[in-house]
């Protein structure tokens, strides 16, 4: 993987190897069974610069390309996918909008804050009845004095408990469909008050929260367990006109553009599991015996594991040059969506295989594979599922072959 990584590059991804074989390793099987959202480490993280990866110096983030923060998802992800949706969502959903998209007002007044990881942020798109289907949105912004009032909720929201500032999007003309969609950034006090109160992270009193804004009761997941997840109700807000993000009726086509970076996030952190999965696999099987030798002596194990191994080697492939597309600004949508797709995929199979290489070892969780499993689910269902992945990438292949070759055979036939 040399020609994409540099120095730079393998310093930061041995440092968070380092600090993740510490700090998270240790807690990630109890915090999973406690569902307990791991703030200490979320404080460790936000003083080593985790937390604003990408986000340029002048807004008090790192300022370091895309491929950097894929690699910290990716080695977060290895030892516990709950502390790497924590950093992917905050940096990919939360924080980016508002560098992409946001006035440099909203970016002076809202990024120190995301960056320096002093509060956690979030990405409100998914409601009860617009979940693959993101255009039926129906939360309503409608146009009041200098302002919007929104009313609605969101649903299946990352940090929606104990995150600060989001950006969401609603419907501001409903006769335009998805050209009617805009988005807005409201914000809300962290639920765990207390905590981030002693901690020192999590709560910020400069921000003037958005009356009406709430959290409602956590999320009881099969994976991502220590991650906090929310539905998000927006109850007779107000939001002034400053608050919205970008021009009116851009809010879909821009979270179409957030989504597409997302799924690289993803990517990573689905490689990051398979990765963990594989690594536990390859441990357990040279050092357990049966009938006197090893499990990795037999060619049927060293076969399962060689699959896993190119699986992940391919992943990484995918992933990583993604990441270089986007940071070359080059066009990276459909490179992100095979990233998102092949990852996730593999991160299922690769799970699976190391659960059936512990046997019955690996059905309980004394060791991590059963855990890294149920984590690995949801990789094919956030950010557009696989079906949408596969969709998206045939639209590009249409678009690229254009009136030409197969698409004119086709239809000469």
């Amino acid at each position: 993987m040399e020609p994409y990584l540099g120095p730079d590059h393998t310093r930061l991804r041995d440092g968070v190897r380092a600090f993740a074989l510490e700090h998270i390793a240790p807690v990630a099987a109890e915090i999973d069974r406690t569902q307990t959202f791991p703030w200490e480490n979320v404080r460790a993280m936000g003083e080593m610069g985790l937390l604003g990866v990408p986000i340029p110096e002048e807004y008090g983030g790192m300022g370091r390309d895309y491929l950097s923060y894929i690699l910290v998802v990716e080695e977060l992800a290895r030892h516990d996918a709950s502390h790497a949706i924590t950093v992917s969502a905050h940096t990919t959903l939360g924080a980016s909008p508002i560098l992409t998209f946001g006035t440099e007002a909203q970016k002076r007044r809202y990024l120190p804050l995301l960056a320096g990881g002093r509060v956690l942020g979030g990405f409100g798109l998914t409601e009860p009845a617009a979940g693959s289907d993101s255009a039926g949105t129906r939360t309503r912004a409608v146009r009041e004095g200098d302002g919007y009032r929104i009313n609605g909720s969101k649903i299946f929201i990352t940090h929606a408990g104990v995150g600060e500032i989001f950006t969401i999007t609603a419907l501001t003309n409903p006769a335009r469909g998805t050209r009617g969609i805009t988005s807005f950034i409201v914000t809300k006090p962290t639920c765990d008050l207390e905590t981030a109160r002693r901690l020192g992270v999590g709560h910020s009193a400069e921000l003037d929260f958005t009356r009406g804004v709430r959290a409602g009761g956590k999320e009881d997941k099969m994976g991502w367990r220590a991650s906090d997840t929310r539905e998000l109700v927006l109850d007779d807000v107000f939001v002034p006109a400053g608050n919205r993000l970008g021009a009116e009726g851009e809010g879909f086509v821009n979270f179409m553009r957030t989504l597409d970076a997302g799924r690289i996030g993803i990517a990573a952190l689905a490689l990051g599991i398979a990765e963990g999965a594989f690594d536990a696999a390859l441990e357990y099987t040279l050092q357990r015996k049966r009938y006197g030798h090893r499990i990795y002596d037999y060619q049927a194990v060293q076969f399962r594991l060689s699959d896993m191994a190119t699986g992940i080697q391919a992943a990484r492939h995918l992933t990583y040059h993604a990441a270089w597309l986007k940071d070359q600004g080059r066009p990276f949508s459909k490179e992100a969506s095979m990233a998102k797709l092949f990852a996730s995929e593999l991160s299922m199979r690769a799970t699976t295989e190391a659960v059936e290489l512990l046997g019955g070892a690996g059905y309980t969780n004394d060791y991590p594979v059963e855990r890294m499993f149920r984590d690995a689910k949801v990789c094919e269902i956030g950010e557009g599922t696989s079906e949408i992945q596969r969709l998206l990438i045939a639209r590009h292949l249409v678009r690229e072959v254009g009136g030409g070759g197969m698409a004119a055979e086709l239809k000469a036939g």
